[in-house]
């Protein structure tokens, strides 16, 4: 009996085993597909990382060269303001020479013209030989010509005096730190420097600039930088004017009217002096207006523009003297950007 019980019970011990060992087999199997599951998630995840990791590589190596390209704009636009300072520097010397003699020239004009009619006075009938020589030169013409050719050539030298002026305060070279300068002033340089695009032609009227200036204080600021910000953004809204124009003739064009809006206000409450440019252009998507300030980004055909103008003004702004460059657009209305700059 003790012998039947002892067989009984090794083979409810050995079913036990049995079950467990199914239970043992059946766990293994599970976890071998857990662990082939694991695999394969590490696996994809290992090679998402390797992808991105070649993304990354990839980028900052674009983002690298980018830095450079800038780096060696930056240089380029140094040397280049310097160069433009000095060259305006040296026109202004010639043509204050010019300026300070055409006063006294106009004067000797005015005397020997008297004397002429002095002449003709008390010697009505001048030799034949003289008289000839007054047919010949058509003298009436030369009386009536000759002070406006001095006040041409005076109004001349006067427009490049400023032109000179203009791109001294555009060019103005950055030093290390900030200096004093008038918004105003650089506004102004950089709309004279590009009135060769405002004016009329045979295609449109002259794109009108409306500014409206505020009571603003000078600020301390890089001037150079802030006029390069300017220069960019008031070029792209005369190329936005001009790609609004196309399709249209003369008399539509000057019926729309192509404007631009400068606005300058303080900001009391919050310490900025505000400058706002807006245009009355096609406008720009929402897709474009969200990549606007992106490096290399430009809705210009290849060859006509780098992508970098924005970028570089957005930096400017928002780095080197810690404000805002925002752009609000509607479709068919125009976009306006909006400079904030602190005061302190």
């Amino acid at each position: 009996m003790n012998c039947q019980e002892e067989i009984q019970k090794l083979q409810k011990e050995n079913r036990i085993l049995q079950k467990k060992l199914e239970r043992s087999d059946i766990d293994r199997i599970k976890l071998e597909e857990t662990n082939r599951k694991k695999e394969s998630l590490l696996k994809k995840v290992i090679d998402e990382l390797q992808t991105s990791q070649a993304q990354l590589e990839q980028r900052t190596s674009e983002l690298e060269r980018t830095l450079i390209n800038l780096q060696v704009m930056q240089d380029k636009m140094t040397v280049l303001g310097g160069l433009v300072a000095d060259v305006a520097h040296e026109i202004n010397n010639p043509v204050g020479f010019i300026m300070g003699n055409i006063t006294p020239a106009i004067e000797y004009i005015h005397d020997l013209l008297y004397l002429i009619d002095l002449y003709r006075q008390f010697y009505p009938h001048p030799s034949p030989v003289i008289q000839k020589q007054i047919t010949h030169m058509d003298l009436d013409y030369v009386r009536e010509d000759l002070p406006k050719l001095i006040t041409s050539m005076k109004e001349g030298t006067t427009r490049i005096s400023q032109l000179s002026y203009s791109l001294r305060t555009f060019a103005r070279a950055d030093t290390e730190s900030k200096v004093p300068f008038n918004l105003h002033e650089g506004i102004d340089s950089t709309l004279f420097i590009l009135k060769h695009r405002l004016k009329a032609n045979q295609y449109r009227p002259e794109i009108q600039v409306i500014q409206e200036y505020g009571d603003i204080p000078i600020i301390e600021c890089f001037p150079g930088q802030l006029n390069q910000v300017f220069m960019n953004i008031l070029a792209n809204a005369i190329d936005a004017l001009e790609e609004s124009n196309q399709g249209l003739n003369f008399a539509d064009i000057e019926n729309k009217g192509n404007k631009i809006m400068i606005k300058t206000k303080l900001d009391e409450q919050n310490n900025l002096v505000v400058i706002r440019i807006k245009d009355n252009a096609l406008g720009m998507s929402e897709s474009v207006k969200s990549k606007i300030f992106e490096h290399s980004f430009t809705t210009k055909p290849v060859g006509k523009g780098t992508g970098l103008g924005l970028a570089i003004a957005h930096q400017i702004i928002v780095q080197k003297h810690g404000g805002t460059l925002d752009v609000e657009s509607v479709a068919g209305e125009g976009s306006e950007f909006a400079i904030a700059i602190p005061l302190t």
